[in-house]
């Protein structure tokens, strides 16, 4: 697992289009989600704001910001019904007023240049990551095994290594 640097700094020139983004992804994540949901938001418009000929200097700011708490709910599974906090995909976007194809496509870019993908580690809400098994497996010895099965001399250095998020 490559970790990925979790900071709110962003370039100067970025600075307002990051502060617009994060107060709409803050008041959704308040009302509808919880505070984890709106720190990885925050964390990921910062990423976004970094990058070389940032993506969020062309489009809607509120397209921008429901496209990243749609990227962040399909790592975390928001959309399933059997999840303690779910809110559908329509809903989300009907919070934000963005159509659904365009934040689903939005989305896709951010997962696309963050490369997020299901159950990441990286985008991983910090209450869900015990139960994330993409966080814990390594190969050790050729076998592909739970890290926390590990003893602990070993655990240490799979930390130390980014490859475990932190010693059980």
């Amino acid at each position: 697992m490559t970790k990925i640097v979790k900071s709110e700094k962003v370039p100067k020139q970025m600075l307002s289009i990051f502060n617009s983004i994060v107060k709409l992804t803050d008041k959704y994540c308040k009302e509808y989600l919880n505070d984890e949901y709106a720190l990885m938001a925050r964390y990921a418009a910062a990423a976004l704001s970094r990058k070389r000929s940032s993506p969020l200097v062309k489009g809607r700011i509120k397209t921008w910001a429901c496209a990243i708490v749609y990227a962040l709910g399909q790592v975390n599974f928001l959309f399933d019904k059997s999840q303690e906090i779910y809110v559908s995909a329509t809903n989300l976007c009907k919070g934000f007023g963005v159509a659904t194809s365009t934040a689903s496509d939005k989305a896709k870019t951010i997962r696309d240049l963050l490369k997020m993908y299901k159950m990441d580690p990286n985008w991983c809400l910090p209450s869900k990551i015990d139960q994330n098994p993409m966080a814990w497996t390594i190969m050790y010895n050729g076998f592909i095994i739970d890290a926390r099965n590990l003893p602990r001399e070993i655990q240490e250095i799979a930390y130390q290594k980014g490859l475990i998020p932190y010693i059980p």
